[in-house]
């Protein structure tokens, strides 16, 4: 762990990462995706998502389903925390903190930095994407734990991945790192429910 009186490290930007980022944020806008993509981004809309698909899924296929959900939340569980220990030892400045133009919400409303914008934080949480790395998580758990709902799902991580670069919350990068990390986590945390269901009898599927 970096003691807090350390420098943070010095994130590069590569160049196609920012390019990436200004097409994203300042130049592929329109009213259509400035009401979308904050919705796509909150943690409400997809928490108020996942309780409609619990009470659902447990109507329809009883209560192993509901051990499923678990295994899916103890999954992004383990995401976001490992994502913010991360973000803790890097320290990459967001977006919106950092580059001038840069188009962000704040209170409900679009704003953008000036052009003249110049960044003042030395240090921030950007890298990688938590939002990016959970819902990773999710996609993939919920593959391996319900297959008939086939690649649908993976639409979520894409959908919200862009939606934090539209919002200016992170860079290209951010997000793909928080999309491998969710691949390493849900692949991790499937090993050890399907090493659980092996050793304990009761767990596995009448």
């Amino acid at each position: 762990m970096r003691k807090p009186h350390e420098e943070p490290y010095v994130f590069r930007h590569p160049a196609l990462d920012l390019q990436l980022f200004l097409l994203i944020n300042q130049h592929w806008r329109c009213a259509l995706f400035d009401t979308l993509m904050p919705l796509f981004s909150s943690t409400a809309v997809l928490v108020a998502i996942l309780a409609a698909a619990v009470i659902a899924t447990v109507a329809k296929g009883g209560k192993r389903q509901l051990l499923y959900f678990l295994i899916l939340l103890a999954g992004m569980g383990i995401s976001d925390f490992s994502t913010k220990l991360a973000k803790d030892q890097i320290y990459r400045v967001r977006p919106l903190n950092a580059v001038a133009g840069t188009w962000y919400v704040d209170n409900g409303e679009w704003r953008t930095r000036s052009a003249d914008f110049v960044r003042t934080k030395e240090r921030g949480t950007s890298y990688p994407s938590a939002h990016a790395a959970n819902t990773m998580t999710l996609a993939l758990l919920a593959l391996l734990l319900w297959p008939r709902l086939k690649r649908w799902p993976l639409l979520v991580p894409l959908i919200t991945g862009y939606s934090r670069v539209y919002l200016g919350k992170h860079y290209p990068t951010d997000v793909l790192a928080g999309w491998l990390w969710g691949v390493v986590v849900a692949g991790a945390v499937w090993l050890i429910w399907k090493e659980l269901e092996r050793r304990v009898p009761s767990l596995r599927p009448v």
